[in-house]
């Protein structure tokens, strides 16, 4: 047998064993995906909080101190929610008649030029939306009821992860020493610089993140608030959420922003709000990923792109949401461990263990995926 043969043999049946351990993963994590979303979740949750948890521990016991930020935040989120569905309950009545009228804007628009719709044409398309809804009646009211079952399921996974995250911003530092305590001696050492490159990554995509949608979501806010398109907070708060897919959320929530927009105030409106698709992509990928994100991950867009392809046939919105910090945090992870460690300092002997790393220190950038490293 050919040395090449022997190579690629070696390499055939390492890529099956990974292949393997991956699709067994993946069917655990789909037949646990409540439990996985909900330690996503308290992740997400550890890795915002915990800077303003040890803010507060300086004035006060360490644990009131995470009661009060996972209390306060938890208050936040749900005034805004309530803000949001005071407006909607406001706006309700007004916004069905200018929605009335906005179709029959819509349909004059597309009856005139340059499109010149028959008016036959738009009303056997109404009478075949409405045949639709009548006839698939049962499975619209099915499919109702089971949306209400995943609002009881996302009920459940937030309190778990409320819960978890109590612990992981309390005593985190104290679970990761638990566990390296249960690996063998000679493992502990890579699986502690791995660990804390996964960490270190995740918090910063998360911070980074955070901030980026935050920013888009202002100015979506300011301009549609300018423009008196209706619903103008809805709206914002739904760029906020959609901006932590990237590449695809943004477009879409300003999408629905379009359809709102010419729905209620004409076709001129709704071409802005869709050009604002093209600025705010622009903004993020050039100047707030770039600046924001760059020091935690460093991928190409074409990776961004396909891990959210991948992650969303996986598992649908959630797994878009996922896929950019769990690939994000794999390529730390390899590069942390191809990277050397540092060599002992000279005077100690080799038996006395090295100090473990700050907790707080920063690592330098991942590089590149697809680029050697310097």
């Amino acid at each position: 047998m050919s040395h090449g043969l022997r190579v690629a043999a070696a390499y055939a049946w390492r890529l099956l064993v990974v292949g393997v351990v991956a699709y067994v993963v993946f069917a655990l994590l789909g037949k646990l995906q409540l439990v996985a979303v909900a330690l996503f979740l308290a992740l997400v949750v550890t890795a915002v909080l915990r800077p303003l948890a040890d803010l507060l521990a300086r004035r006060m016991p360490r644990t009131v101190a995470v009661i009060v930020s996972i209390l306060g935040s938890l208050l936040l989120v749900l005034g805004v929610m309530a803000l949001v569905g005071r407006v909607v309950a406001g706006e309700s009545g007004q916004l069905g008649h200018e929605f009335a009228g906005g179709l029959g804007r819509i349909e004059r628009w597309l009856a005139g030029s340059p499109f010149h719709v028959s008016h036959s044409v738009l009303s056997n398309l109404q009478g075949k939306v409405a045949t639709f809804v009548s006839d698939h009646r049962s499975v619209l009211i099915s499919s109702a009821l089971s949306g209400a079952g995943r609002a009881v399921e996302f009920v459940t996974g937030l309190v778990l992860a409320l819960f978890c995250s109590l612990f992981f911003i309390r005593s985190g530092d104290r679970f990761w020493r638990w566990f390296q305590e249960l690996m063998p001696e000679g493992a502990r050492d890579p699986w502690d610089r791995g660990g804390r490159a996964a960490w270190r990554t995740f918090a910063g995509y998360t911070r980074g993140i955070i901030i980026v949608a935050a920013t888009n979501a202002i100015l979506v806010g300011i301009a549609l608030y300018i423009l008196g398109v209706p619903l103008a907070l809805p709206l914002t708060l739904l760029e906020f959420f959609a901006a932590f897919i990237p590449l695809v959320g943004s477009p879409v929530a300003l999408g629905v922003a379009t359809v709102v927009a010419l729905a209620t105030k004409g076709p001129v409106v709704a071409i802005i709000v869709l050009a604002l698709i093209v600025v705010i992509g622009q903004l993020e990928g050039h100047v707030l990923h770039p600046l924001v994100l760059s020091w935690a991950v460093r991928l190409h867009p074409v990776v961004v792109a396909l891990s959210v392809i991948a992650g969303s046939i996986l598992a649908g919105v959630t797994g878009a949401v996922v896929a950019v910090p769990m690939v994000s945090v794999a390529w730390s992870v390899i590069s942390e461990l191809r990277a050397r460690p540092e060599p002992e300092p000279s005077g100690r002997s080799p038996d006395h263990p090295s100090a473990p790393p700050e907790p707080h220190s920063e690592p330098p950038g991942p590089s590149r995926a697809g680029e050697p490293k310097r």
